[in-house]
This record gives C-alpha cells, structure tokens and sequence, in this order.
C-alpha cells in the first residue's frame, strides 16, 4: 500500500500557479476561504518567509526541480514555445532541462515511483522526463479553466471538466496505482489555479458568484496603478482600474484558489481514508508571488518593466505537513527558497549522499526545521532572486535590487517601511548597507552563474522566452506599457 516504511516516506508536493504568500485565509486574508490549506498549516508548519528563485513561472519551476537558479540552468522567462511541434502558435519543442539533473529524477532512481499531474510548463510536454514514470500534463500551461488540452504519455487529449478537478482525479489515480507496493512515491501535482483568467465563465458559478456578491476584498490591498506596469496580452490577466474591474478580477482569483483548496481537501483525504497521512510529506508551495493591486500592480515579477522585486512577487506561501513527524501548529521566520527544496526532500528520503555534483548549487536544506529542531549556524541570513538582467537581495530587515547594466536601483528598510512604499537607495543613512549588500550579491551570482546563461546579459523582458538562451532572439518580444495603451 505504498510506502509505510518511516524512513522511506511518501512525497506529495502541491504547486499552485501565481498565488501570493497573503492568499491564504491562514496567513492573514480572512476573506478568503482556504479550509483544507488552513488544515495543513494547523498540522504542520507555515512558512512565513518563503521566496521562489524568480518571479515568474517557467524559471520559479526549473528552479524547483534543479536546485539551481535561472542563471545557471537557463529558464529565464516563462515559455512561450516549446511546448510542442503539434500545437498551434508552438511549432517547435525544446526540452529546456535537458543535461540538467532534477531532484525527481533521483528519487526515480532510487526506488520511488514519480508522477507529475497538472503544469508542466519547462518545454515539451508531450514527453514524459526528469523522472516521471506518471506523465498527465497541462499542453501549454495555462488558458481555459474547462477542458483544457492536455499530454498523457505522448498522446494529446481534451480534458473534460474543470481543471482543478481534473489533475486531482489524476492523482488520486496515480496513488491508487501505488497501492500494490510496497515502494514510497513521490507525487508532483501542479494546479493552473489561480493563474489567470478569473472570467465568471472560467470557474464554478456557485463560488464565483458568492464572493462577486458577498466579499468586499477588504483584506486586499489596492494601489494606483505603478507607472511601470506593462499592458496585458490575452489571458494573462487584466488590470483593476476600477471597482468593478477590481471585483470582478479578484472573485475571479479567490474562487480559483477555493476551487484548488477544495482538491487538496480531496488529496489530504484519499491518503487519511488509506492509512498513508503519517507517512506522506506533504508540500504545499507556489510558483511565484503575485500582486493584485499591490503597489499598484495586476501581475507578478513581469507585471512592471523592468521587473519588480516586491514581497508579493517574490514571497510565496508554503506549508509543510506530515502529523507525528513535523511539527504541528508552527510558523517559521526562516529565510528559504525555492533552490532550498532539493537538497531539502533529498535528504529527508534518506538520499542526502545523492545530492549531485555537476556544478554547485545554492540551496542547503531545512530537514531541521521539519524535524521541529533550529538550523542553528546554518540558518540563512539572505535570500536572493533573479529575474534577467534584474537582481535581489534580502534580509530579515532590508531588501536591494539591483538592475544591470545601470538601474534603477532599490533600497527598502523593511523594519520601518514593510510595505515597500519608500526607495531609500538615495539616503546617505543607507549607503553602507547598499554597498555591503551590492558586494555580497555580486560575490554569490559569481560564484552560482554559468557564464553562457547568465541573467545579466539576457534580453529578459518579461513577455517570454521562445528557445534556449543563445539561440537567435530568444527574448524578442516587445515590451508595452498599460500607459501607452
């Protein structure tokens, strides 16, 4: 019935698509009604201060399952082609993690089953890779909520019914599968939700509906529109300008995220019902943070040209949970990444000598901490991000972005101004801390990039990459602003 062996113990990792850390009900948006995340916090451990190693999809994933950054394994933008040479508006497939070693390939390895179910979005679809024996995957990435075009092992089918559903029917399929044997499992499932679009016609009515009518999006915060902000392009989102758009737009968001929370209850329930809740690590975590009204911004890291690096966009929720073995009830200030959760799940499946050594890689794992024990010396003082030629750096009390090759540059004190409403890169009571943080961030890209794929001297312009970095234009696209629109 899987695997019922302590050490050896089951994995299911849930991804959600643009979501930020404040969309849960349990990390401080009570408008939102999350129960079954709420229910994994209450059995396990929020993480406060959680960040993805770039603020947008295709980059965030590569991350995720490479440990390394975008400067190294050379996802630099979400993917605008690749997907497949069969698809409309595609036409070529790339498999952008080719040569790259992921941490799910060595959990196939070494005796786990793994199946992916939902997003996959890091090129071909059409095949499964990186150690996926399960292979049910989205076609592009995103687009309509109901039936979907999706690839199950080569093959490419419409889905019926609404996406959500859909993947976690998968799921509950590929872990049924699993009831045979004796083997752990390692199961990815990666939700579109709440990704744009947030129509009325693209999720349930009945959720939609109540909070279009019933919710006053108190909780949220709302902005001017950043001068920055880049214009929308098809279903990628649209950008409150009014109170109507704003409400339309954000019943749209919470009811993707109802709808996902109701299919991790789904999940949450199938390992309770078969007696694998104890032995099953479950992770919850998202792509990417994102802004929905924040500072003024619909979107999240490409939301603004040049990209920004708030909290919103670079923070995402996570939680982590598995009663008896991790602690229940927590939240952990820790700083952490994405590039952290490698080194992490490898060595709490007992595999940390498998941890690879093709090149470096920046992430150190937490397995302490979900032990409910202290990092202690090893516990990490900054986090960094990268996105193009823009670069972050943060501490518990101060955020600098820096932007190659010559700005703007950005100083926050996050003690005194949380909220990110001041840029004190000009105040002469700062100068110090820019210049250590601007040193410390220069010594750790040097030291992590690869010089063929190197962020810095990438034409990233948050509308998409369309092949591997050193092909002719891979980021081509033109870059329009919401003011010139």
């Amino acid at each position: 019935m899987a695997s019922t062996d302590t050490s050896r113990p089951n994995i299911l990792f849930i991804l959600s698509d643009d979501q930020g850390y404040w969309a849960m009900n349990c990390a401080g948006t009570p408008e939102l009604r999350s129960p079954n995340l709420d229910r994994l916090a209450e059995t396990g451990i929020r993480f406060e201060n959680f960040f993805c190693a770039s603020p947008v999809c295709s980059p965030a994933r590569a991350s995720i399952l490479t440990g390394q950054m975008p400067s190294q394994h050379g996802v630099q933008d979400f993917l605008r082609a690749g997907n497949s040479v069969n698809l409309p508006g595609d036409g070529k497939t790339v498999q952008y993690l080719e040569g790259r070693t992921t941490y799910t390939e060595i959990l196939s390895d070494n005796g786990y089953a793994c199946g992916l179910s939902g997003k996959w979005h890091i090129g071909d679809s059409a095949t499964p890779q990186t150690g996926f024996e399960y292979w049910n995957v989205h076609a592009t990435g995103s687009g309509d909520y109901y039936d979907p075009p999706m690839f199950k092992d080569g093959e490419l089918y419409t889905a019926d019914g609404y996406f959500s559903d859909v993947i976690t029917n998968n799921a509950i399929e590929f872990m049924e599968g699993q009831l045979g044997s004796s083997d752990p499992f390692s199961l990815n499932v990666h939700f579109t939700a709440p990704h744009a679009p947030w129509g009325p016609e693209q999720h349930p009515s009945e959720i939609y509906d109540d909070y279009f009518e019933n919710c006053g999006f108190e909780s949220v915060r709302w902005d001017p529109i950043h001068p920055n902000h880049l214009a929308k392009e098809g279903s990628s989102g649209s950008v409150g300008t009014t109170e109507e758009e704003r409400r339309q737009l954000l019943s749209g968001y919470f009811a993707a995220i109802t709808g996902m929370d109701t299919n991790i209850g789904r999940l949450i329930d199938w390992l309770e019902e078969n007696g694998l809740r104890e032995n099953t690590l479950i992770v919850f975590t998202a792509d990417n943070g994102m802004n929905m009204g924040h500072h003024g911004i619909w979107g999240k890291g490409n939301g603004t040209y040049p990209p920004n690096m708030f909290d919103t966009a670079v923070k995402v929720p996570t939680l982590m949970s598995r009663p008896g073995h991790v602690p229940e009830g927590v939240v952990e200030q820790s700083l952490l990444s994405h590039y952290d959760f490698m080194p992490t799940l490898l060595e709490y499946a007992g595999l940390a000598d498998m941890y690879p050594t093709d090149g470096e890689r920046p992430g150190n794992s937490f397995v302490p901490i979900i032990g409910g024990d202290s990092m202690g010396a090893n516990r990490p003082v900054v986090v960094l991000d990268e996105y193009g030629p823009t670069r972050m750096i943060r501490t518990d009390s101060l955020k600098y972005v820096h932007r190659y090759p010559d700005g703007p540059y950005e100083l926050y004190d996050l003690v005194g101004d949380p909220e990110e409403m001041v840029n004190e890169i000009d105040n002469p009571s700062f100068a110090a801390s820019v210049a250590e943080l601007r040193g410390q961030l220069e010594q750790w890209f040097k030291r992590y990039t690869e010089a063929d794929r190197d962020g810095r001297h990438q034409a990233v312009k948050g509308r998409g990459q369309m092949d591997l970095v050193g092909r002719p234009d891979p980021f081509a696209q033109d870059v329009v602003f919401l003011r010139d629109t």
